[in-house]
């Protein structure tokens, strides 16, 4: 019997996400004039403010309440009857250092020695029901919401939209897990006050974003994925009614409260740690991102049509304690899972280390993530500049999203004889 699958995403305006992006801008900065800084930074934005705490090893100084201030202002929070601006908020910043207990656990003698940073277990996904080897609801969630936030810069189709925003997409499936149509889509998103009459107001959201939202998104999306747009679709576009006040002002927001957006939307699975503002070292961050590329370019191979990676650590242990394929039953091959398993444990290295080197997580690249998933995003090359009144300036060319290069493919390929 056909089923139904719904994931969601938030905008980078979301309180949690403006959180996520304050983390890992100040993340960024660390690692641009101390590629070996350990940061653990956590944000909290209500209204008119801003809290930096978390812990920091470094040789480096940043002003951390400038660089708060530039991605609010960056997000589109510039106004006054927001309740949050990044030049008017205030700005209070509780870092201090790293535990010297935690540290001893990590760094060691040799890098190829680095212990994790702390215990836990990871996970990564991968389907081939999408081009970028995502779960199909969640990625056109996301970008229903890139595209929203593109007509709100450009403010020129539709121009009362305000940063704060959410999308979800239900999606039903036939018994053989192969996606058939979209069955709703649910949007809501702040919006300047702009008229008297709120069922007049919401009635002009909804023909908008149905009218010119959604025909830009499906113009992105490959045939297979504009086939499943019909007139049947329920929209429920700000459901609640009215929503002018948003953001941090209308919702606390904090870092790491989105995990599920961050990564396959509810399929697969999740070990339960957030991303933003750990540096590679934390194993909730760079194992998670080792995992997805393990399991996407298991997929790419053809090894299976959707594979699951666990993966988990003790603190301060170099070797992983353990590594886990998960084929739902979809391999290709006549092995068990616990025989996938081993073989690609000798493919690719899991050692904390040996991770931070494949995937080039020393570099700053962390702020790009933290809007619009973590997952599925296409690698790219960028200069960057990072300036210091401490510091001075630094230019860095560096490689976003390495974890979704496929780049084991032939690896894969010839360990399993595909």
């Amino acid at each position: 019997m056909p089923y139904l699958f719904t994931s969601e995403s938030v905008s980078e305006g979301h309180p949690d996400k403006v959180a996520d992006q304050i983390s890992d801008a100040l993340l960024d900065n660390f690692l641009a004039f101390d590629p070996e800084s350990k940061v653990a930074c956590e944000t909290l934005v209500t209204t008119g403010q801003v809290v930096l705490a978390g812990e920091v090893k470094t040789d480096s100084y940043i002003d951390v309440q400038q660089l708060a201030r530039d991605v609010i202002n960056r997000i589109g929070y510039t106004k006054g009857e927001y309740q949050f601006s990044g030049d008017s908020c205030g700005v209070i910043s509780l870092i201090h250092e790293q535990s010297q207990d935690i540290n001893q656990g990590v760094d060691r003698a040799t890098k190829e020695e680095q212990g994790a940073g702390d215990q836990g277990m990871m996970f990564g996904y991968a389907t081939n029901e999408t081009e970028n080897f995502m779960p199909l609801a969640l990625d056109i969630s996301h970008k229903i919401l890139i595209e929203l936030a593109a007509l709100r810069r450009e403010n020129k189709d539709i121009t009362y939209l305000r940063p704060d925003a959410k999308s979800q997409v239900t999606i039903e499936y036939s018994d053989d897990n192969v996606p058939q149509r979209i069955d709703a889509i649910v949007i809501s998103t702040q919006h300047d006050p702009f008229s008297n009459n709120d069922n007049e107001m919401l009635s002009k959201i909804k023909k908008d974003l149905v009218e010119i939202l959604i025909p830009r998104v499906i113009a992105q999306l490959p045939e297979y994925a504009q086939k499943l747009f019909n007139d049947n679709i329920t929209y429920h576009i700000n459901p609640t009614g009215k929503f002018v006040i948003g953001g941090p002002h209308g919702d606390t927001g904090l870092t790491g409260r989105k995990i599920i957006v961050d990564t396959y939307g509810g399929k697969g699975a999740h070990g339960g740690g957030a991303f933003s503002g750990k540096d590679p070292s934390k194993v909730d961050r760079s194992a998670a991102y080792a995992a997805r590329h393990v399991a996407k370019n298991l997929v790419a191979a053809g090894l299976a049509s959707e594979v699951l990676i666990q993966v988990s650590y003790a603190i301060g242990v170099v070797e992983p304690t353990s590594i886990l394929v998960d084929t739902y039953g979809t391999a290709n091959v006549e092995m068990t899972d616990g025989e996938i398993s081993k073989i690609v444990a000798e493919i690719f290295d899991m050692r904390p280390a040996a991770i931070e080197s494949r995937l080039k997580l020393r570099n700053p690249i962390y702020e790009k993530t933290a809007a619009y998933g973590h997952m599925g995003r296409e690698p790219y090359v960028e200069k960057r500049v990072f300036e210091s009144p401490y510091k001075g300036r630094v230019e860095k060319e560096v490689e976003f999203f390495t974890w979704e290069k496929l780049d084991y493919v032939d690896q894969v390929k010839e360990a399993f004889n595909l």
